[in-house]
């Protein structure tokens, strides 16, 4: 039961995501990389994004929404109290983007998964922000596309699923040419990311997803 979302904020769309209604995370979100230097926004998270990015309480006061309507197709803020050891992390992050409202967007429940804390805070922080850096220098555009592998197991039961790995892959353009691309897989219990050639992931993908082949980007990025 997947939901197709382009995220829109502020009367612009900011990025796409494709989110499975049935376990309420996101299978992968979409996006240009331009880290700038607006700040972090300190703002509570939004909920169903198709109505511009509202809070909760606002779909709940203001739209007539039930918090049942809600959690009938998507994660709530609540659900992400009751987790331990995990935290609600960024497919998309804040800190990939330039303006306020650019980074304001991604702070939307349909893009975050739960998230192994010391994942979370370590390796994949080190790759979000320094590995990414080093290698987009150069690109004129940076296309990403981060994802999570569903689990067996559910972060909150009967609710959302803890995935077992989260990933993500990167093609660079310079000029119009795709010049080269990379990836990365973790698995989300341990504090470890695995670097890997487009290839190599789109190979471990397909695996993961039990043979249903995927193909992350057009075939002019180099996939080794």
């Amino acid at each position: 039961n997947p939901a197709w979302i382009c995220q829109r904020h502020r009367n612009a769309y900011r990025f796409a995501t494709l989110y499975d209604r049935d376990r309420r995370i996101p299978v992968y979100s979409a996006y240009k990389y331009k880290p700038g230097s607006g700040k972090r926004p300190n703002t509570s998270w939004y909920v169903e994004p198709q109505v511009n990015m509202q809070r909760e309480s606002v779909l709940i006061d203001e739209k007539k929404f039930t918090l049942a309507q809600i959690e009938q197709s998507q994660a709530v803020i609540e659900d992400y109290d009751k987790m331990t050891g995990l935290d609600p992390g960024h497919l998309n992050p804040s800190g990939h983007h330039d303006s306020t409202d650019s980074k304001t967007a991604t702070f939307t429940l349909t893009n975050i998964v739960p998230q192994n804390t010391s994942l979370n805070n370590g390796e994949w922080n080190v790759y979000e922000f320094k590995t990414m850096a080093k290698k987009s220098k150069g690109c004129t555009t940076t296309y990403v596309i981060t994802g999570a592998v569903p689990g067996n197991t559910d972060a909150v039961q009967g609710r959302v699923n803890k995935p077992s790995h989260i990933w993500s892959a990167a093609c660079c353009v310079v000029g119009t040419q795709p010049k080269r691309a990379w990836a990365v897989i973790a698995e989300n219990n341990k504090n470890e990311v695995e670097n890997l050639s487009l290839g190599e992931l789109e190979a471990r993908l397909t695996e993961l997803y039990r043979g249903r082949a995927v193909h992350l980007f057009n075939n002019a990025c180099p996939r080794q």
